[in-house]
């Protein structure tokens, strides 16, 4: 009996491996190579990058009002220099974050599922799969070629002068560019493929930080993108088709 008491007694005593395992925490480094903390990353990167198309989209709707005042705006910015500067390189870094994190998500994704689906269909909540969630990575790519074509085009392109001002005349600039027919079709194409990118990143951030739990936040994010897409198309457009001028 003695020895089957200090048996049992034995047995009710965790194990050092066991106490050991439960109190294990992950290092911040080993949290981040997770498929969870990259999708927090890719979250995190990708509101802020939503963020800065939102202030831009903002910006560029001053020209609704008058030529004068866009051009103030982007005099503004441009003598707001180191700041302009730090603020480009943060997006940047924000930029190549996210693509890289949204790359080895896709890549891990697929070489998890290496036999692809015959057939997509939604799944419904909670997984909310859509055309929007599952063209992520070829819409992200596009959009990364886009930003490219977009900087050669207004950030670097041609310079023209106010009349009687050493300032840059963007608006004569933006109108130059989207009269021409082929140039605007394919911008606003493009844009098409952000409102997409949108619609779905922007409610599958919410979800990875952990504050878009009901549906109703899903649809919310399903329309803000929509609406930025539609708010970021309207001018290329209203220019085309002399609505603005």
């Amino acid at each position: 009996m003695a020895f089957s008491s200090i048996s049992n007694s034995e047995k009710s005593k965790p194990r050092k491996s066991e106490s050991r395992k439960s109190d294990h925490v992950a290092p911040p480094a080993e949290m981040w190579q997770s498929s969870i903390g990259k999708k927090i990353l890719t979250g995190v990167t990708g509101l802020g990058l939503v963020t800065f198309v939102v202030i831009h989209a903002l910006g560029n709707l001053t020209l609704f009002f008058s030529a004068p005042t866009f051009n103030y705006l982007a005099y503004v910015i441009e003598r707001l220099r180191p700041l302009l500067y730090l603020v480009e390189f943060s997006l940047l870094g924000l930029l190549l974050i996210h693509i890289a994190i949204g790359i080895r998500l896709y890549v891990g994704k697929r070489s998890a599922r290496r036999i692809a689906y015959t057939a997509y269909e939604s799944a419904g909540a909670p997984s909310r799969q859509t055309l929007a969630s599952r063209t992520m990575i070829f819409s992200g790519l596009l959009l990364g070629v886009f930003l490219i074509w977009h900087l050669a085009t207004f950030k670097f392109g041609p310079v023209y002068r106010v009349p009687g001002s050493t300032d840059r005349d963007m608006a004569r600039l933006v109108f130059e560019t989207f009269q021409q027919p082929i140039y605007t079709a394919s911008y606003v194409i493009v844009l098409g493929f952000l409102g997409l990118h949108l619609r779905h990143g922007f409610w599958s951030a919410l979800h990875s930080l952990g504050v878009a739990t009901k549906p109703s936040v899903f649809m919310g994010s399903d329309d803000l993108g929509r609406a930025i897409s539609i708010a970021i198309k309207g001018l290329p457009i209203a220019i085309y088709f002399g609505l603005l001028g």
